[in-house]
This record gives structure tokens, C-alpha cells and sequence, in this order.
């Protein structure tokens, strides 16, 4: 374990000791928190060595286990979608107050993670969700089946046809001039597309509201510095902040 820490602090892992735990842990079939709980055998097991080297290579954590925490479920994630991030939890927390029985759907689901985490904690909801990656239905079908979670997700590009409460949307908001400064485990391995939105990041933002019909609820994701800019494109816009205090999600009414 030592010289996986070592290994992985070399290579400039944020957490190397984190890392190599949750590398161990998932070499032994464990979770993590059992490593403290029971004996181990000090040889290495099967495959710790390959994913320590994975992981000095910069490649993220949940791709070289293949699963991510996301509020109260565990996902399936691999390359073909971006990593749920803890701020995105502000996103699934815009629709918890909900009336009973409101129809929500979810727009660049991804994994799934923020459609399949309201509907876990709303079971009421009537929660659909759609991305324009055939890829990333993929991922997220598979998600809500095994997670036993009654979620239609289909391809689809902006908001499909149909009545809903509320949209949400974790579109892509990084400026292009960003790209090139983020860190390795994104640059190198989560896809650009999912990330990447024009010159000032809110393209897509832009794209989706001026598709909405006239009065469509939104609740969208953001960077904290476009926060005014996304507040400017809706009515009735206020701006909620996420775990660290930053304005995240902003919600209001397409014009």
C-alpha cells in the first residue's frame, strides 16, 4: 500500500492515499470502508498493480472501478460519460420540493445520475430523461435497470415533446480557452463533448432555452461565474448555490 501511495503521490494525484484505498478495496471485492474492519492479506491481490498504474497515468478513479456515488445510489460509469460531480447533487435538489406526482425530465442525462437520484428519493415523480449520446442512453438504461428505477431515458437532443413540471439540464459549460487547463483526469479520459460549449461556455445553455416552449420550467446547471448571464436568459430567474457556496443551478421560466 505504502509504495501505492508513493507511486500515485509521484504522478500528482490530488489524494493519492484516498486513491490507492479505493483501488485496493475494489481489487479485493470489498468496500473501502472494510479494509479497517478486517484482516488483509499483505500480498497484493490480483490486479492492484494494473489499476495503480492506471491511475499514475491520470485515468480517474470511477472509470478504473467502473462506479460512482452519486446522494443514495451507486452508478455505473465508464468513458462513454462524464463522472457525476457533487455539485450536481444542487440539481437533483431544485426538484425534491416538487408537488406530488409532477412530471419532470432530465436533458443530457449522462449516466443518469441526476433523473435516477430524484426519482430514488421522489419515487412520486413521474421521471423521464433523453441525451443526444446513443452512447450515454446506453449507460443510463443499463443504470435504471439495475438500480430497479422507473426511468424512460431515449436519444434525443433538447427537450422532447411533452408536458413537464420542471426541466433540468446538466448541459456542457466550459469555454473552449479552458480546455487545455484542466486537470489531466478530465482532459485525458472524459469526453470533450460533454464538457466543451463554444467561446464563453453557454452554448448549449442558450440552445436548449430558446427551444423551450414559452413558460417551460428550467432548472439548469452552470458555472458560478454565468450565473447572471443564465439568469438574464429566463424569467422569474433565481439562482441556487451548491455544497461549496458557488451559484450553480439557476431556475426560472423560457420565454
Amino acid at each position: 500500500m505504502a509504495a501505492a501511495v508513493a507511486q500515485l503521490a509521484e504522478a500528482g494525484c490530488d489524494t493519492p492515499r484516498l486513491d490507492a484505498e479505493l483501488l485496493l478495496a475494489d481489487a479485493l471485492g470489498i468496500e473501502r470502508a472494510q479494509l479497517y474492519t478486517r484482516a488483509v492479506d499483505s500480498d497484493e491481490p490480483p490486479g492492484f498493480a494494473d489499476r495503480v498504474r492506471r491511475r499514475a497515468s491520470r485515468e480517474p478513479v470511477a472509470y478504473i472501478t467502473g462506479r460512482r456515488a452519486f446522494r443514495r445510489i451507486d452508478l455505473a460509469v465508464d468513458r462513454r460519460v462524464l463522472i457525476p460531480r457533487p455539485d450536481t447533487e444542487t440539481l437533483v435538489e431544485a426538484a425534491l420540493d416538487l408537488p406530488q406526482g409532477a412530471r419532470v425530465h432530465d436533458v443530457g442525462t449522462g449516466s443518469g445520475a441526476v433523473a435516477l437520484a430524484l426519482k430514488d428519493e421522489r419515487p412520486d415523480l413521474r421521471v423521464s430523461a433523453s441525451d443526444a449520446s446513443p452512447d450515454a442512453v446506453d449507460v443510463a438504461r443499463a443504470n435504471a435497470e439495475r438500480l430497479g428505477l422507473d426511468v424512460e431515458v431515449n436519444v434525443a437532443r433538447g427537450i422532447p415533446a411533452g408536458e413537464y413540471d420542471l426541466v433540468l439540464a446538466n448541459l456542457p459549460y466550459v469555454r473552449e480557452d479552458e480546455w487545455d487547463g484542466l486537470a489531466p483526469e478530465i482532459r485525458l479520459y472524459e469526453p470533450r463533448g460533454a464538457l466543451v460549449s463554444g467561446i464563453d461556455g453557454l452554448d448549449g445553455i442558450r440552445e436548449l432555452v430558446a427551444s423551450a416552449p414559452a413558460g417551460t420550467r428550467l432548472a439548469l446547471e452552470h458555472a458560478p461565474g454565468q450565473a447572471e448571464e443564465v439568469r438574464a436568459l429566463l424569467d422569474d430567474a433565481r439562482t441556487l448555490r451548491d455544497l461549496s457556496g458557488r451559484e450553480r443551478v439557476t431556475l426560472g421560466s423560457a420565454r
